[in-house]
């Protein structure tokens, strides 16, 4: 029986960037010639020709993966990785660290409240909300080997003894051959290749839709690189090929553009989420009820906290929440709700052809699911029951801010009456 001590403090909080690619929460950070990055993708820099070739051209792995630990006045530590490199470090020490430092980590909500509040001047969404989302789930790991459980258990436990997956990557026979439930490919052309790119879109679906068959599920990411009328008419010419879904057609900064494409095709499924942040992004998409499916990443839109709000809100409207990739941060949450039916697969294999750890080698014990499907006693450890790996190839934040960044400029000297009645004269 574990003994948790009645009071508690965070005495160290420490950051670590990752050397070299392939390791750690920043999905994209990966070798040259990986599908994830290196294969036809249509995204939201497509309308340039000299940015299709590769996602790296245009800098999605600029940032790179980061880390959090946090450590307890008895000793316990947290552990949690996500994406953001050394300006993520930069705002752990510099900004976040003040309300963590002395605070009990058990009080997950009031920290996530002190950090999203004192950053919305700057934040909301984007970077710093993903920081905030790193350091709450290594709360959440700290937490769950405080009591000696693992973090589904905390969120309420298991609704299920098995968790399904579907796999994301580009090849989706592949998939069903792996075992998996589903499959996803990403879109290749944009609307900036016209007609054109258009009917290779739909050969490019009509090949795959032949691969696995007439009712193996199928489903696109559109990567938010769509508008309304492409998307509309994309779907139309798609509708022999029972799609699925149809992920993230639109900017996140175009809510109501999902709008026009429900009225437009009711019977499609329409999903997204995986670029919005917070409850409040979620809220304007869950009210308007035109969304299927909500694809949050615990990684960034708020850790498990945040995460835990989001989905009570989808819950209240019947709106089913399938957490973007985030490896088992996301397992755990999904085996907790009744209203999280699966769970995403990203396939980190540079072919995307068989089923690797989704952290790459920064623990040495991630469970991956087998034959499309993950025992939730795999997750029955404390924390989120992640072991790093001895040989992780750490790079302390503290040594990616020396110097120092300046702090507040000092008050000016007293001058006139405040300098005479100071004795300065």
């Amino acid at each position: 029986m574990t003994t948790r001590p009645k009071s508690l403090q965070i005495k160290h909080v420490k950051t670590f960037v990752i050397e070299g690619v392939g390791s750690g929460g920043d999905y994209h950070n990966v070798k040259g010639g990986h599908w994830l990055i290196d294969s036809p993708i249509s995204t939201p820099m497509s309308g340039w020709e000299k940015y299709r070739s590769s996602r790296t051209s245009w800098g999605i792995n600029v940032l790179g993966s980061f880390c959090v630990e946090i450590e307890a006045s008895n000793g316990t530590k947290g552990f949690a990785t996500g994406f953001g490199g050394p300006p993520a470090c930069w705002l752990v020490k510099q900004h976040f660290e003040r309300f963590l430092i002395g605070a009990d980590p058990r009080n997950t909500n009031s920290l996530f409240e002190l950090m999203y509040r004192a950053s919305m001047f700057y934040g909301r969404k984007g970077l710093p909300v993903a920081v905030i989302s790193v350091i709450d789930l290594a709360l959440w790991d700290l937490k769950g080997k405080l009591y000696g459980e693992p973090v589904y258990r905390l969120l309420g436990g298991n609704t299920r003894e098995r968790l399904d997956f579907y796999c994301t990557g580009p090849e989706p026979a592949a998939a069903k051959q792996m075992g998996f439930t589903g499959a996803k490919v990403p879109l290749p052309h944009g609307p900036d290749e016209g007609q054109a790119g258009l009917r290779k879109n739909v050969r490019f679906l009509r090949l795959h839709r032949e691969s696995v068959g007439p009712t193996f599920p199928l489903r696109v990411d559109c990567y938010m690189s769509l508008n309304v009328a492409y998307a509309i008419e994309l779907v139309a010419a798609c509708a022999p090929l029972c799609i699925d879904w149809w992920e993230e057609c639109l900017s996140p900064d175009d809510p109501d553009g999902f709008a026009q494409l429900k009225r437009a095709h009711p019977a499609a499924k329409f999903t997204t989420g995986e670029h919005e942040y917070s409850r409040y992004g979620f809220r304007r998409l869950i009210e308007g009820r035109n969304v299927d499916i909500l694809q949050p990443d615990v990684m960034w839109a708020g850790g498990m906290t945040e995460l835990q709000r989001i989905a009570a809100m989808a819950a209240a409207y019947d709106i089913p929440v399938v957490p973007h990739a985030s490896g088992p941060y996301s397992y755990h949450f999904v085996v907790s709700q009744p209203n999280a039916p699966f769970q995403e697969y990203l396939a980190n294999s540079p072919d995307g052809k068989s089923v690797l750890p989704v952290f790459g080698d920064l623990f040495v014990n991630e469970p991956i699911p087998t034959r499309g499907y993950l025992d939730v006693e795999q997750l029955d450890k404390p924390g989120f029951g992640l072991e790093l790996n001895p040989n992780a190839r750490l790079i302390s934040g503290d040594r990616l801010l020396l110097p120092a960044p300046q702090r507040g400029l000092e008050p000016p000297p007293p001058t006139g009456q405040d300098a005479m009645e100071s004795g300065e004269y």
